[in-house]
C-alpha cells in the first residue's frame, strides 16, 4: 500500500487550469476552505474524500494521476526570518500569498526577502502594481528588474541568468485577471520552472476572502494584534501555513518543534485575554508557566530587519533555520524561563 505521506496535490496544474478556483469549487459543491487546506497541505491528500479529489480533477480537466503527485520532494527556501521558516516555510518554485491590511508590514517583509535572497544568489524581479502606491519605492533598491506589464516581466525573466533561481513579486490585481497564472504557464513552456512567486495585496481586500489567491503552496497571514503591539514581523504563527509541513518535506525535528510551538502560542493567546483584563492572577497557577513561555516565544519571534535599520536604529539580524529550531526548543523546554521578555525581543539567535 502506498504511503499517503508521499503524495500531494499538483497545485501548479490546478492553478493553471482553474484560475477562478473559489467560485469553481463552490459550483461543484466543494468548500473553498477545504480546497485551500488541501493545496497548502493543512489537509493531507491521504485524508481527503475521494469525491473531493474527483471533483477537483474534473474542474482541472485532468486525470487523478495528473492531479496527485507521488513521491516528489519539495524544497524549502531558507528566508532566515525566524517566524516564516519555522511556521510557514517558503516552497522553492511555489507561490506564496501575503494576506494583510495596509500598514501591517507586508512590504517590509517583501523588501527583507529580496535583500536576503539576492545576497544568496537569487535573481529578483518585481512587477509594479497598478495605480499609485508610493510605498512600493522602498522595495526598488533590492530588485534586479522592475517591470510594468506581464509581457515585460516574461521577457525579463526569460532573459535572466539561467543559473540563478528567480524570486518574482506581483500584486493581487494581476491574479484576479488570471495574468499571473498565464505568465507561470508561459515560463514553464520555455523550461523555466525555477520561479518562486510572492503575491501581495496592497488594497487589503484579501483578508475578507476565503481563497484570495487561488491555490497556494504557502500562505502568510498577518496579525492585527501583533502589528498593534509592534511585534514585527506581524505574521500569525497559527494561521499561516505551508505545504512543506505536511508529509516528509521537512525533517521530523522541524515538524515536532513547529507543532509544539503552535500549541504553546495557541494556549498563550487564550490566556492573554484573561491576563489583559485581570492580570496574571486572573489565570490558574498551573497555567502561569505556559503563559510566560508563550510570552518569551512571541518575543523571540520578533526580528530586526536589515531594510529597516535606518528607521529602527537596530542592526538587522538573519537567523538560520537550525538556529531558530534550537532556540525555540530551549524556550519550549524551559531553559529560558529565567529570561525577561525584553531580553528576547528583537534579537537574532541566542
Amino acid at each position: 500500500m502506498e504511503n499517503t505521506e508521499s503524495i500531494r496535490l499538483n497545485v501548479a496544474l490546478l492553478r493553471r487550469r482553474v484560475p477562478n478556483l473559489t467560485s469553481a469549487a463552490r459550483s461543484v459543491g466543494l468548500r473553498p476552505a477545504t480546497v485551500s487546506n488541501l493545496c497548502n497541505g493543512k489537509i493531507s491528500v491521504g485524508r481527503a474524500e475521494v469525491r473531493t479529489l474527483v471533483a477537483l480533477a474534473t474542474l482541472a480537466q485532468c486525470s487523478l494521476d495528473e492531479l496527485i503527485i507521488r513521491g516528489e520532494k519539495m524544497e524549502l527556501i531558507e528566508t532566515k526570518i525566524k517566524t516564516l521558516d519555522l511556521f510557514a516555510p517558503l516552497v522553492k518554485g511555489g507561490t506564496v500569498g501575503l494576506v494583510a491590511r495596509p500598514g501591517m508590514g507586508q512590504l517590509v517583509i517583501l523588501s527583507e526577502l529580496f535583500h536576503s535572497l539576492k545576497k544568496d544568489g537569487y535573481s529578483t524581479h518585481l512587477l509594479m502594481p497598478e495605480g499609485e502606491h508610493p510605498e512600493v519605492k522602498d522595495i526598488l533598491d533590492y530588485v534586479d528588474t522592475v517591470t510594468n506589464s506581464i509581457d515585460e516581466a516574461y521577457e525579463k525573466m526569460a532573459a535572466a541568468d539561467k543559473t540563478k533561481d528567480i524570486i518574482f513579486a506581483a500584486d493581487r490585481a494581476h491574479v484576479i485577471t488570471g495574468e499571473i497564472h498565464k505568465l507561470q504557464e508561459r515560463l514553464q513552456d520555455i523550461g523555466i520552472e525555477n520561479v518562486t512567486t510572492l503575491l501581495v495585496d496592497l488594497k487589503g481586500e484579501a483578508v475578507d476572502e476565503e481563497l484570495p489567491y487561488g491555490p497556494l503552496e504557502t500562505l502568510w497571514q498577518f496579525d492585527i494584534d501583533l502589528a498593534a503591539r509592534q511585534k514585527y514581523p506581524a505574521v500569525n504563527p497559527i494561521y499561516s501555513t505551508s505545504s512543506l509541513l505536511e508529509g516528509t518535506h521537512v525533517d521530523q525535528n522541524h515538524f515536532n518543534i513547529q507543532q509544539r510551538a503552535q500549541k504553546l502560542l495557541r494556549r498563550y493567546r487564550e490566556l492573554r485575554s484573561f491576563v489583559t483584563v485581570k492580570g496574571i492572577d486572573g489565570i490558574p497557577s498551573s497555567e502561569v508557566q505556559t503563559y510566560k513561555r508563550g510570552e518569551l516565544l512571541e518575543a523571540y519571534l520578533t526580528q530586526p530587519f536589515y531594510v529597516a535599520e535606518e528607521f529602527t536604529s537596530t542592526k538587522g539580524e538573519s537567523v538560520r533555520l537550525q538556529d531558530t529550531l534550537n532556540d525555540v526548543l530551549k524556550i519550549l523546554d524551559g531553559s529560558m524561563d529565567s529570561k525577561e521578555v525584553d531580553q528576547l525581543s528583537y534579537i537574532g539567535k541566542f
